[in-house]
């Protein structure tokens, strides 16, 4: 008998959450006959063009930090592990402190979280932050980039 989600582990409600997001772009009706539309988040950030579009739209909503939050996770990632800890630190004090200069929106949770590893950061210490913060711009974010003139003249740009 089904208990339904709430019996679920937090982690298997977050995988589904991100997975969700990424498949909705398929049903997406927005879909460029060009091809020159970013179709999904990921191809976006994979491209410098509409990357650096993108960012141009975030900067006029006035939230470039998530995009800066996500690139500097990346970077993170592959850093060698002599200067992990205090990239950590960097990323931790630019975006995750509750005084933090570019603060992205994280709940408690995930912020205590991170708090705690602080001190033996990891290779992967910022991914449930990043996957929550991809989530957020592709689920509202992204949509709103793909109506906008930035989108748009991206397109015919390229």
């Amino acid at each position: 008998m089904c208990k339904g989600l709430s019996y679920l582990p937090s982690t298997c409600l977050e995988k589904a959450k991100g997975m969700r997001v990424k498949l909705s772009h398929l049903a997406d009706k927005n879909k460029s006959v060009d091809g020159k539309t970013p179709q999904d988040l990921d191809s976006l950030l994979s491209n410098k063009n509409t990357l650096h579009a993108f960012r141009c739209f975030l900067r006029s909503e006035f939230s470039e930090e998530n995009l800066d939050f996500w690139l500097a996770c990346e970077e993170y990632r592959v850093s060698p592990t002599n200067v992990k800890k205090s990239k950590a630190c960097g990323i931790y004090n630019q975006f995750i402190n509750p005084d933090a200069p570019q603060e992205v929106n994280l709940d408690a949770e995930t912020r205590e979280a991170l708090f705690s590893v602080m001190e033996f950061p990891s290779s992967d210490t910022f991914n449930t932050a990043q996957q929550k913060i991809f989530n957020l711009m592709a689920k509202d974010s992204f949509p709103r980039f793909l109506r906008s003139t930035y989108s748009l003249e991206t397109i015919r740009a390229y």
